[in-house]
């Protein structure tokens, strides 16, 4: 799979914020892919919005190699 399969297919993937993602932070958040769990740095989808550690998030967008922003999964 070249690089940009790679990163078209992270767009919809589910995850879990293991560190909060928000405006002016740098976040993390563990995705399930290629048979495991990997760590990214994330950042809000949506400029003002902060996720909380545990909130399950989906990926919007992929920047090569380690970064995605994210937007929580579910309404809460």
């Amino acid at each position: 799979m070249d690089d940009a399969s790679m990163d078209s297919a992270m767009v919809g993937l589910l995850g879990r914020v293991t560190g909060t993602v928000g405006p002016g932070l740098v976040g993390e958040v563990i995705v399930r892919i290629r048979g495991g769990a990997e760590h990214f740095l994330a950042h809000p989808a949506t400029p003002k919005e902060r996720i909380e550690i545990g909130t399950v998030v989906m990926v919007m967008e992929h920047l090569p190699p380690r970064t995605v922003y994210v937007t929580a999964a579910y309404d809460s």
